[in-house]
């Protein structure tokens, strides 16, 4: 392979994706979109077992979604930041 063939072919640093493909940055937003999708699900159910209506079965399930949502969004965020980091520390 030519190494212009080779450099068209690399993506660019911020480029967009192109049509039909997701891009990192949509990735983490759709995730963190699911995240609080299910942060909102857990707080209706908690009002409408405040109201009477709800089932308490119900309301731990969607806590316990939400909850175990959260501790691996904050983990991949950790994840990330510590890659992060390591790239920064590199020399280059």
């Amino acid at each position: 392979m030519k190494i212009a063939q080779l450099e068209t072919s690399l993506p660019v640093a911020g480029a967009e994706p192109k049509a039909g493909e997701s891009g990192f940055g949509s990735a983490i937003t759709d995730a963190i979109a699911k995240v609080d999708g299910l942060q909102v699900e857990a707080d209706q159910e908690a009002t409408k077992v405040a109201r009477g209506d709800g089932n308490l079965h119900e309301l731990s399930l969607s806590l316990e979604k939400a909850d175990v949502a959260m501790r691996v969004a904050v983990k991949v965020r950790n994840k990330l930041v510590d890659a992060y980091n390591e790239v920064m520390r590199m020399s280059v």
